[in-house]
């Protein structure tokens, strides 16, 4: 019985431990990305589900400040002002408008793409891969939340940058969403109107205000 209370002991304390060694690391990399004034990052998103037979994948850039963003992926551009979200669809000459709800959890949006993982996670160590000569320390997420639709992510971080490398979104459906960082650039110079909309620039579009 003392042998068995012992190793369960163990067992607890060493995920402890592990738990702690993520959370410092996750730690770093949120002061490291809140440092910056902004970030511009160019990346690879693919899609799968080998159930439905879906294969998916393109390339996009996202480019971040603060709580505003403008995502150029799959032939369209998402411009966030902090307030509204613009969803512009050149192929259609169609945008959508609509309030973009921060506080959803399940909901990983650019704007939270490098800081997401503060609230609502389990964490824990998980494999080391090398790439290209760089060090990168997978930490292991499972939402707190058992009614969430993600069934875990694997973060991926430079070991010595500190900076998100690659992100493995798993979902309760057998979904796989990858990302992965191809360039990486901070504080770069930007236009005042970066994150402003102006519809002007829209004349022939449909614009659909959805609340």
């Amino acid at each position: 019985m003392r042998k068995i209370i012992f190793l369960l002991l163990t067992v607890c304390l060493v995920q402890f431990a592990e738990a702690q060694t993520a959370k410092k690391l996750l730690d770093e990399v949120s002061m490291k990305v809140r440092s910056y004034n902004n970030i511009v990052i160019g990346f690879k998103y693919a899609l799968n589900n080998s159930k439905e037979n879906v294969s998916q994948e393109t390339r996009g850039d996202v480019i971040l400040r603060k709580n505003n963003y403008v995502l150029n992926l799959m032939g369209t551009t998402q411009l966030y002002d902090g307030k509204k979200l613009h969803v512009i669809i050149p192929e259609d000459e169609e945008i959508n408008i609509s309030t973009q709800n921060e506080e959803d959890d399940d909901s990983i949006t650019p704007s939270k793409m490098l800081t997401f993982y503060e609230d609502g996670y389990t964490y824990k160590m998980d494999i080391v891969q090398d790439v290209k000569g760089r060090k990168i320390q997978f930490v292991k997420l499972t939402p707190i939340d058992t009614n969430s639709e993600l069934k875990e992510i694997l973060l991926g971080i430079d070991a010595q940058t500190k900076h998100i490398y690659k992100m493995i979104q798993t979902q309760n459906n057998g979904t796989q969403i990858t990302i992965t960082v191809n360039s990486f650039k901070t504080n770069q110079p930007l236009s005042k109107s970066q994150f402003v909309f102006d519809e002007s620039k829209y004349s022939n579009y449909y614009i659909n205000r959805l609340d």
